[in-house]
């Protein structure tokens, strides 16, 4: 939906939740807790962190300045406190929650040759678009999905349940058993990601990136099935742009 439709209709259902708790006779706390619940979750419709703040905290600022409920004031601090369960402090620094185009990844066999049953990690899947993606391209892989957050982790573990999703830290977890790596993290990862692919990955293991180049690598391909998202491949071993070539 054009913004700022999505804001406006959830801070719409999230003001008919409360409204209709209160008249039912649930206690205020819990109707502001329910609303808020559900602006949290409805932010993953934000194209960027700043609409993703503007949906989740849209009804209980209008609910505070309205003064329509009368709380205590550490009420009020319960839309941070599903916030930073939503999206963790560290979590920040990565890639905002885009979802991979559908598609995006479909030439991907054509370029990369890789046992049925290879093990292929989506660093960072959010709500699992990406891990819908692979497995399009894949669908005899063995899919994992990473994720910091443990809301986003269990919304696309019921979204994925073929494959292994888990909590946990994208740049801490070990990359060494898998066959393909995918990301669609952001500019400013990238270079972290170099460090770690060039560590960790297998010889012969590939690296995947949606629409951000690693730019101190040599990529073997780069497709552009998505309109303005360039999907660059890389293979380990990785060859940096630095590195004479052989012989």
């Amino acid at each position: 939906m054009t913004w700022p439709l999505p804001a406006i209709l959830v801070w719409g259902l999230s003001w008919l939740l409360f409204i209709g708790l209160t008249n039912l006779g649930a206690p205020t706390l819990a109707a502001l807790w329910v609303g808020c619940a559900l602006g949290v979750a409805a932010s993953v419709l934000g194209q960027s962190w700043w609409r993703r703040l503007m949906i989740a905290l849209g009804f209980p600022l209008s609910l505070a300045l309205s003064g329509a409920a009368s709380l205590p004031a550490w009420a009020w601090l319960l839309p941070l406190l599903l916030l930073l369960l939503m999206y963790p402090l560290n979590a920040w620094r990565d890639a905002p929650l885009f979802p991979t185009p559908k598609n995006a990844l479909k030439e991907l066999p054509a370029h990369i040759h890789i046992a049925q049953d290879a093990l292929i990690l989506d660093a960072g899947c959010g709500l699992g678009d990406g891990l819908l993606a692979l497995r399009q391209a894949f669908p005899q892989a063995q899919l994992h999905g990473l994720e910091w957050s443990w809301p986003l982790r269990a919304l696309c573990a019921l979204r994925c349940p073929w494959a292994r999703v888990r909590q946990g830290d994208i740049w801490q977890a070990d990359w060494s058993a898998y066959d393909l790596v995918y990301l669609f993290q952001r500019p400013e990862s990238m270079s972290r990601a170099v460090v770690k692919a060039c560590a960790e990955l297998k010889p012969g293991a590939w690296l995947v990136s949606l629409a951000f180049e690693a730019t101190e690598l040599v990529p073997v391909a780069l497709l552009n099935t998505v309109p303005g998202k360039p999907l660059w491949l890389y293979c380990q071993p990785l060859c940096r742009v630095a590195d004479p070539p052989d012989g």
